[in-house]
């Protein structure tokens, strides 16, 4: 008996037993247990070098349970977040003038023998005769960094900022073509003219006959619809080719050869910027904008071809305020302040033009079609509110919307002119109408109205379509479509200028927000004209 209680069994051995504790296993909760019991022990007891391993050994499971969950309900969170459309910046328009009622018309007479345009006969054309730069035979050309290639991935200031918005978006410009007066057959022009100005570019990516001219036009339809390389599937390899064009044109010293070559193609560029951030396009229209800015006279005008002097003239001063004014919004010259003084002293050059009466001429006072140029360029530039522009926006009241040209049902001959109609300003019908639409829609109101459904019909039905002419990237067949106008200006460069400034106006539902607002620059900032005769331009707009 003795010996057996000396010789236990080893079941009863704690040692034993405690050894063959760590080689059973124990569920969740006895480990559980475990940890709480020994996690309050003395750090060098046993038991809390237990708890402390059994507890690092549960964490891992514990994390593999905990995360997947955590993420799940991020998930669940972030998916039933509320997701917000395109935001539509408002604007303002202030001290807008609306004629009474649509009731009281103006009777559209033909104004008196005393009062008739005095610049009636506009020679010059907006894309002359001259050549434009070729990359072989024209010269040296600019050095480019490399080639343009498709879009930085940056928002653009075009997009974002001021008086272009949010407008080129498919979502937004659905909503700005309703409530700007415009709808599906609009639209659907607008279309057929892209499409038909696709199967019309050369090659090496220009547009035909004055290359410079016409691939710049070309360029602003594009971007004015929100195509732009790298982002369109059906227009992206256009748009690109045709600005790398420009580029690859551009001459050493930076200017494009002829009378209104260089003021269109900075045009462009600038909004091409804007809207792709590509550092070569910057490279090109910094200098193309320094040129401008340090070719306009002193008293605020523009010539031919950057021309010093004092001839300003109207017409040319219209491209080169449209180039500024996409300059200061894409927000990229070196120099802003220069910019801004370049702005306020193109006003002093559009006001030495006005006619007491109202209405702008070509190279002095006048009240010829020349007046839409000189409003649309003064709105644009700060000054949309001044007396010369109310006074010119009246006598435009007097313009009936028309199309002056070749319509599918009756193609005009060579040279042939449509019979003249009361009130209609000639012989540019189309090109003054460019301006004169974009300057109606600034001004909104009964006034815009009156015009755009005047405007629109008359356009669409003037235009010239070929049916299922071209695939687009679905490879479903669509239609195109251009137009033909009788206009004196640009004859030479037919049908490609006419389908371009047509279908700018179709355009011009979204392809700027009327504001007067000045796009956002120092409050500081003095306009003064750095000349000898001192020259003060008024800021306070």
């Amino acid at each position: 008996m003795t010996q057996h209680q000396d010789n236990r069994p080893p079941l009863q051995d704690p040692a034993y037993q405690e050894l063959m504790e760590l080689f059973t296993e124990k569920n969740y909760w006895q480990r559980l247990q475990q940890i709480f019991h020994g996690i309050g022990k003395p750090r060098d007891s046993r038991e809390y070098k237990i708890a402390r391993v059994e507890l690092q050994r549960q964490l891992a499971p514990a994390l593999a349970i905990l995360l997947p969950a955590l993420c799940v309900v991020l998930l669940a969170v972030f998916a039933n977040a509320k997701v917000g459309n395109d935001r539509v910046i408002e604007t303002e328009i202030l001290d807008v003038q609306e004629i009474e009622d649509l009731q009281e018309i103006i009777e559209r007479e033909v104004l008196p023998d005393d009062i008739q345009p005095q610049d009636i006969v506009f020679t010059p054309d907006i894309a002359m005769n001259t050549p434009a730069p070729s990359p072989t035979t024209d010269g040296p050309m600019s050095p480019q960094p490399a080639a343009f290639d498709a879009v930085m991935q940056v928002r653009s200031p075009v997009i974002l900022r001021n008086i272009f918005g949010s407008t080129r978006t498919a979502g937004t410009r659905g909503q700005l073509i309703t409530s700007g007066g415009g709808n599906a057959a609009t639209e659907t022009a607008v279309m057929r003219a892209l499409r038909w100005l696709k199967t019309k570019q050369n090659p090496d990516g220009s547009w035909p006959p004055n290359k410079s001219a016409m691939t710049s036009l070309a360029i602003l339809c594009y971007l004015a619809h929100g195509e732009k390389p790298g982002s369109s599937e059906e227009f992206g390899d256009t748009v690109q080719r045709g600005i790398e064009y420009l580029l690859q044109s551009q001459p050493s010293n930076g200017q494009w050869r002829g009378n209104y070559e260089h003021y269109i193609a900075t045009y462009a560029l600038c909004e091409a910027y804007g809207m792709t951030m590509n550092p070569n396009v910057k490279t090109a229209v910094e200098r193309a904008v320094k040129l401008i800015i340090n070719g306009q006279h002193v008293t605020g005008g523009w010539d031919y071809g950057l021309k010093p002097g004092d001839r300003d003239d109207t017409s040319v001063m219209g491209w080169a305020a449209q180039a500024l004014k996409a300059a200061m919004m894409a927000d990229f010259y070196s120099d802003p302040e220069a910019l801004l003084r370049a702005s306020k002293l193109s006003v002093k050059g559009f006001q030495n033009n006005a006619h007491p009466n109202g209405g702008f001429g070509y190279v002095g006072p006048g009240r010829g079609g020349l007046t839409a140029v000189g409003v649309l360029c003064m709105q644009f530039h700060g000054a949309g509110n001044y007396p010369e522009v109310k006074k010119a926006l009246e006598f435009m009241d007097t313009w009936p919307p028309v199309w002056n040209g070749s319509r599918p049902d009756r193609r005009l001959a060579k040279d042939e002119k449509p019979p003249a109609i009361p009130g209609v300003p000639g012989p540019s019908t189309q090109y003054y109408y460019y301006y004169a639409t974009q300057a109606m829609f600034q001004n909104g109101g009964s006034r815009w109205k009156k015009w755009n459904e005047g405007m629109w019909p008359e356009y669409v039905k003037a235009q010239f379509v070929t049916e299922k002419a071209i695939a687009d990237p679905q490879g479903v067949m669509q239609d195109i479509g251009w137009w033909e106008n009788a206009d004196h200006a640009g004859s030479n460069q037919r049908p490609v200028m006419d389908t371009c400034l047509t279908a700018l106006q179709l355009m011009v539902y979204y392809r700027y927000l009327p504001t007067f607002k000045a796009v956002d620059m120092p409050a500081e900032v003095v306009a003064t004209a750095q000349d000898s005769a001192d020259i003060q331009v008024d800021v306070n707009l």
